[in-house]
């Protein structure tokens, strides 16, 4: 079968607006909220009626890391990268740069959680034992050893979850999205056209509901891990807890990104690498090389064969 047998054509419904200067009729990507004619290069703010699981932004960030302050920081952390990266990789250079507007929740909550516990107190005894000395004698000899009392630990617990992120673009994963995290949330401000104009600027793809289940269950993971740190005494076991989430809030935010392309490998895909377009963090994945980490497990095995051989033949 031929190549145009094979291919399989996506169907877009492009949404077409007026430019307010020239007039011109565009096609704009459906998840767009902007738009630069390619005549007059006015930017256009592209209105659509918000929906419950399409709202209207509520805050959004302002860039401060230009375009490239970006390319540079990601060609560094490119030269930076692990030994066992591919080697193709660490001498590719990004392409495809641009500054994007990546729509993402923010959550915020109180949880209230009923917890029970063992809680373990360490304290020391000192204990006589025997043993054989070099001139083959039975000595008895003292030693002191760490021991655990337990005992039953419950009580409540609350606290707030602030600052959740949560991904509402299909383009870009919470993984992908954390790896550049964190934003400056004191620098929000309440969204209006004017501040995204002349920027791309995507609307969710992902629905406020999905979005705002993940970021429940996140939450819930985050009381777990304020639990174990809240636990007294030198150790614990057997924690378990019911926890009621409340006053829960989540509002559509507008985060600062660029989004650049690395291609190392002409057959496959280009790794999309992301940068906080406001504090110039650098997140993606580094392909690891096979051959690489074979190569360094073969000579660690090497090393402790000769070594293990080395100590026979020196006993």
């Amino acid at each position: 079968m031929g190549m145009a047998a094979d291919t399989i054509e996506q169907k877009i419904d492009y949404k077409e607006i007026s430019c307010q200067s020239c007039g011109s009729n565009l096609l704009v990507e459906p998840q767009m909220l902007t738009a630069i004619c390619p005549y007059c290069a006015s930017p256009s703010i592209i209105q659509r009626p918000p929906s419950e699981n399409l709202p209207t932004p509520t805050f959004t960030i302002g860039f401060v890391v230009t375009q490239d302050r970006a390319i540079e920081a990601v060609s560094s952390w490119i030269g930076r990268s692990s030994v066992f990266a591919k080697s193709a990789f660490r001498k590719a250079a990004p392409e495809l740069t641009r500054g994007v507007y990546l729509p993402a929740y923010l959550y915020n909550a109180v949880a209230n959680s009923d917890y029970r516990a063992d809680i373990g107190e360490n304290y020391t005894e000192t204990e006589t034992y025997t043993t054989t000395d070099s001139n083959g004698k039975t000595v008895t000899r003292t030693r002191t050893v760490v021991k655990t009392e337990w005992r039953s630990l419950q009580g409540q617990h609350c606290c707030y979850i602030l600052d959740v992120v949560v991904t509402a673009s299909k383009g870009v994963t919470n993984e992908a999205l954390e790896a550049v995290e964190p934003f400056d949330l004191r620098a929000l401000r309440r969204f209006t056209p004017a501040m995204i104009s002349g920027w791309l600027a995507e609307e969710p793809s992902r629905t406020q509901d999905e979005c705002f289940q993940f970021a429940h269950g996140e939450a819930l993971d985050k009381v777990g891990s304020q639990l174990k740190g809240f636990m007294p005494g030198d150790s614990y076991r057997n924690l378990q807890y019911e926890t009621d989430v409340a006053r829960e809030s989540i509002d559509l935010v507008l985060f600062p990104i660029w989004s650049l392309a690395v291609r190392y490998d002409e057959s496959k895909p280009p790794l999309q690498i992301l940068v906080n377009g406001q504090t110039g963090r650098v997140g993606g994945k580094v392909p690891i090389s096979p051959v690489k980490v074979s190569i360094a497990v073969g000579m660690v095995l090497l090393i402790l064969v000769v070594g293990a051989l080395l100590f026979g033949m020196a006993r």
